[in-house]
């Protein structure tokens, strides 16, 4: 089981510690779906004892990645759109996502883990909800920002219903959104201190942003309206 600190991602360590409780992944072929996921990868390689995977869709996360698994020659970094992605069909018995799938391309993204998935397959998915079905202007400004469009929490299930996963097991993470939100601010302070005046001029949107959203979720009150979801599921025979 994974006690992994070190994953900076809504749902921190425990998505993943959740779901190696319930599956037994040694020798599974892996996929894992985002940036930031380098120890997530690597706690897969120990446990399956297989190469995995990771994919991510830009060139910084590709390059930060590389940097980070260096050492790890039994993980397979590249760039890929995950609505289209180079592997054949049923290439995998589990695809693990990690607030990666709630964006504007969730279907199409469903569509092809469901194309790569093994007939009853496992697809461990945290996603980014709403708390209600309607947010004010400002907490939908930051969903928009970031290109996501996250569900209403309580229809969550039936999205994956309704494209033939059953579903195994569901964890209500939301708790771990203060921290998440709270290590960017964190983070964000350290990385001013630390960049030149030309490099805080370049990097100035990007730094305006995570201030912007860490501060709409800690004093604004986003935590009313912004959650995190995690579902364990299993893709249907065809």
């Amino acid at each position: 089981m994974s006690k992994s600190k070190n994953i900076y991602l809504p749902g921190g360590g425990k998505q993943l510690e959740l779901m190696l409780e319930q599956i037994d992944v040694k020798g599974m072929s892996v996929l894992v779906m985002g940036s930031a996921c380098e120890e997530i990868a690597i706690t897969f390689a120990k446990l399956t004892g297989e190469t995995v995977e990771l994919i991510v869709e830009d060139l910084d996360s590709m390059l930060n990645a590389n940097l980070i698994l260096e050492k790890h020659d039994n993980i397979n970094v590249k760039i890929m759109e995950f609505d289209v992605t180079d592997f054949s069909n049923a290439s995998f018995d589990l695809i693990y996502a990690q607030a990666s799938v709630s964006s504007f391309k969730r279907n199409q993204v469903v569509k092809e883990i469901k194309r790569l998935l093994k007939d009853n397959g496992t697809l461990c998915v945290g996603e980014v909800t709403k708390l209600s079905e309607d947010v004010p202007t400002y907490v939908q400004n930051v969903f928009d920002s970031s290109d996501i469009e996250p569900l209403f929490e309580k229809n969550l299930q039936s999205y994956y219903k309704q494209r033939k996963f059953e579903i195994i097991g569901e964890w209500d993470l939301k708790d771990t959104l203060k921290e998440y939100f709270g290590h960017n601010l964190k983070k964000l302070e350290q990385t001013k201190t630390d960049l030149g005046d030309d490099e805080k001029k370049y990097y100035k949107k990007l730094l305006n942003k995570i201030s912007h959203d860490s501060n709409v979720y800690i004093k604004q009150g986003g935590d009313k309206y912004i959650g995190f979801k995690v579902l364990l599921l299993r893709k249907e025979n065809n």
